[in-house]
């Protein structure tokens, strides 16, 4: 295994920490810390009354985090997915910030440390977890779910068409000897679909699909959208970045819905100046790397980035 330091190149950096509009003595949280690109770029627009709050389930993020709480005080992390923020903010005595960051996906040191199981580039355990203390592995996973279950996350998370294939194949495999590493998946994928988008590899749906089921990522981005809108004091800001369309179409049906008037019954009558306002407000248009960027990075070539401001109105739930 190399023992070149993985390097973490931080997708919209300053797009996104531009689109907070950072207040010097606001409270900011950043959901998901990663190498604390963004986080570092904020702390460097607060002034001394300022506060950021990370959050990351990594432990190598962690660490990284940790060192940095130590050298700057108005800096916490959090060793918890975004999921839990209004129960996190609650402990911190946190009850309303000015802005929310949340970089969706997987850290380019997750995917380049072949010891995670991330990536079909290295031959490694099988594992995907972004928190490696907790919840089952994907070999587990693959060792035990049913057939129909494996298809259907493969269908859904990773858009495959060869899903039928790859689940009963892998169901086939375990007869003999369950799945351990990010080899033989990739292999066994592999022999299972028959085409794929030129320069795409035959796995890379299949491993998007499992690392998404494994870590719950679209159940957590559903339950932390409604609390992080919730929390922001007014003309606060929420930015999200995502990478593929599952993801992005989540964030923006949400964003649609909380900065629509609320829909009522076809009887109602109620004129368009009586109708409250909606909660929330879209900032701008969806924002996307450059060209510059995309050169120095491919991994921000799929990135997106949608804001949106809260406004005076009354706070009403709306579910993501």
């Amino acid at each position: 295994m190399s023992t070149t330091p993985f390097v973490h190149l931080t997708v919209l950096l300053t797009e996104a920490v531009d689109a907070l509009a950072i207040r010097p003595d606001g409270t900011y949280v950043d959901c998901t810390f990663g190498r604390g690109g963004h986080s570092r770029l904020i702390l460097s627009r607060l002034g001394p009354q300022g506060r950021l709050i990370a959050f990351d389930k990594d432990p190598e993020a962690i660490a990284v985090a940790t060192r940095l709480a130590e050298e700057d005080p108005r800096f916490q992390i959090v060793h918890n997915g975004f999921e839990a923020l209004g129960q996190e903010l609650d402990r911190l005595g946190v009850p309303q910030v000015d802005g929310v960051l949340m970089d969706l996906g997987v850290s380019s040191p997750q995917i380049d440390d072949g010891r995670r199981g991330f990536s079909f580039r290295f031959d490694a355990p099988l594992d995907m977890r972004m928190d490696t203390t907790r919840g089952i592995t994907a070999a587990e996973w693959l060792a035990t779910a049913d057939e129909a279950d494996i298809r259907e996350v493969i269908k859904t998370y990773g858009e495959e068409r060869f899903a039928r294939k790859i689940a009963a194949a892998i169901v086939a495999q375990r007869a003999d000897a369950p799945l351990q590493t990010t080899r033989e998946l990739a292999v066994l994928v592999g022999q299972n679909v028959r085409t794929r988008e030129p320069g795409q590899d035959p796995a890379t749906r299949t491993f998007q699909a499992i690392r998404i089921f494994v870590n719950r990522e679209l159940d957590e981005l559903k339950a932390v959208l409604p609390q992080a809108a919730r929390r922001l004091a007014e003309n606060g800001r929420l930015a999200v970045i995502s990478f593929h369309s599952l993801e992005d179409r989540i964030v923006k049906q949400y964003l649609r819905d909380a900065s629509s008037e609320e829909k009522l019954p076809a009887w109602a009558m109620v004129r368009a100046s009586d109708m409250a306002q909606p909660p929330m407000s879209t900032v701008g248009k969806p924002v996307r790397a450059g060209d510059e960027e995309v050169r120095a990075n491919a991994r921000s070539r799929s990135a997106i980035m949608r804001v949106a401001e809260r406004t005076a109105a009354p706070w009403r739930e709306i579910d993501a």
